[in-house]
């Protein structure tokens, strides 16, 4: 009997059992094919189409042993301590606090006071100057300082060995989710704003070296760029660029009608001191994109904040910034168009996810590390190509335990669910993939329905019923067998 074949008794699949894998002696009843479901694509489950998680990643060799290079040339001193702290600082940085809010807190804080020290002499000045001073006080010791890097080569050298490794990590894992779902998408330019060394490009490069024929760097630092020119050389000075056509300015473009297809701005935005500044930043590179807008920040509480306030500001504007170009999608990580339902629980936790690589060999280690970011991406597309990000996205840990997978996904319908994933329930395909995915993978899973208040009360298998599987709905129910299970 062909493989492709299992044999089936019509009477156990119409009770829903599921049957034996292999039959010592086939069921004479009848054969029913074995058909593979259409969302995995002729690949094994362990390669489904919603991993988008890389491998531990490695810097091109070509880049490494350029920073390497310019590392010791350079002879920073007390380098590892530098890059010690520098990591500390960029990791713990916070946006910088708003004036409006300022001013809301120190009202509050006056209000709260006057209350307190109230005396039967209201008019007392001293009681006023008292609660002023006192306000002040208060401020300067609860608010976060935030000041402007300014880089200078040394700078530039310590960030390099602290920082140029993880960014490119986390900024190609980023473009992987465009890389692994749009295989047409061949970028022919790219504006990478607030490059520092060049790690996007880098990474950009690793991806679609062969279409891309111009990339833009804009970079107010000299000294930043300078560096990152001095990686393209591989450190030779009169050598050709590794990297051809890269063009370093310190200002965006000024006309509007320059686009390009590829624009990405990875850990900049929250190096802008306000939010307005954000908000013009990120209209301004949203009308200079052509197909995607990529963004990264650190995977911190602010981090993932400031990605999400950013969703927000190009959804509200854009009737503004999208033109007759094609409406404004989220492409990744959120399989919806709805806020962030981590923001809206308590207590927030970011939506992050983890990238391991090795960092440069100056300090003797070769051990992996992990790189914790947060990412959006965001495109222009036509209302057809929509369904290409209804798969729920895994947003923790995935904890595998015996013939069950549990896990939370973020949802097409914009909640979070947490899931026992099992075989019976789910499917014998869908929990095989669920058993092969990590976090900020996609399982072939969406929302078919939404609990109402007696949804809740069912038991959790009944409960489970409203997924279904990613295209298994579309197949006849005799090519199902695998499942064992018809979803919703």
């Amino acid at each position: 009997m062909s493989p492709l074949y299992r044999s089936v008794c019509r009477v156990c699949w119409s009770s829903g059992a599921t049957p034996p894998l292999t039959l010592t002696r086939p069921c004479k009843t009848a054969v029913v094919p074995f058909v593979q479901p259409e969302f995995l694509r002729g690949s094994p489950h362990r390669k489904h189409p919603g991993v988008t998680n890389l491998k531990t990643i490695r810097l091109p060799e070509e880049l490494q042993s350029a920073a390497v290079s310019v590392i010791y040339k350079s002879e920073v001193k007390d380098l590892s301590e530098r890059v010690r702290k520098l990591t500390n600082f960029l990791w713990s940085r916070k946006r910088a606090v708003e004036s409006h809010e300022l001013r809301e807190r120190a009202i509050a804080l006056e209000e709260k006071w006057k209350e307190q020290e109230r005396v039967t002499d209201e008019t007392h000045v001293s009681i006023e100057t008292r609660i002023r001073k006192k306000v002040l006080s208060e401020l300067k010791r609860t608010t976060y300082h935030w000041t402007p890097l300014k880089y200078d080569t040394d700078l530039g050298v310590v960030y390099m060995t602290a920082r140029l490794a993880g960014s490119y990590a986390a900024v190609l894992r980023a473009l992987n989710e465009i890389k692994k779902r749009d295989s047409s998408f061949t970028p022919h330019s790219l504006l990478d704003f607030s490059s520092g060394l060049g790690a996007a490009l880098w990474a950009a490069h690793t991806h679609w070296g062969d279409s891309l024929r111009e990339y833009v760097c804009v970079n107010a630092s000299a000294a930043m760029n300078s560096l990152a020119e001095r990686l393209l050389t591989g450190d030779t000075e009169g050598a050709d660029p590794l990297i051809k056509h890269v063009y370093f300015r310190q200002f965006l473009p000024v006309s509007p009608k320059v686009q390009s297809d590829l624009v990405l701005a990875a850990f900049s935005l929250s190096e802008l001191a306000t939010q307005e500044a954000r908000e013009q930043t990120l209209l301004t590179l949203w009308r200079k994109t052509h197909s995607y807008l990529v963004l990264v920040e650190n995977g911190t509480k602010a981090g993932h904040q400031i990605l999400m306030e950013a969703k927000d500001i190009l959804l509200k504007k854009e009737e503004k910034v999208s033109g007759d170009v094609g409406r404004l999608l989220v492409f990744a990580p959120c399989p919806h168009q709805q806020p962030c339902p981590k923001l809206l629980k308590q207590p927030i936790t970011p939506c992050n996810f983890l990238q391991p690589y090795y960092p440069l060999p100056v300090s003797g280690g070769s051990e992996s590390v992990q790189e914790k970011f947060s990412f959006l991406v965001l495109t222009r597309s036509e209302p057809q190509q929509l369904e290409a990000g209804q798969w729920s996205r895994i947003v923790s840990p995935v904890l595998r335990r015996s013939r069950h997978v549990q896990c939370e996904i973020c949802c097409s319908n914009g909640e979070l669910k947490q899931l026992a994933i099992t075989a019976r329930h789910h499917g014998r395909d869908t929990y095989r993939c669920a058993r092969s995915s990590d976090q900020g993978d996609r399982l072939p899973m969406v929302q078919t329905e939404k609990h109402t208040e007696t949804d809740t009360r069912r038991s959790e298998p009944q409960a489970l019923t409203s997924f279904s599987l990613g295209s298994a709905e579309k197949l006849p129910r005799t090519s199902d067998t695998s499942t064992g299970s018809t979803g919703s």
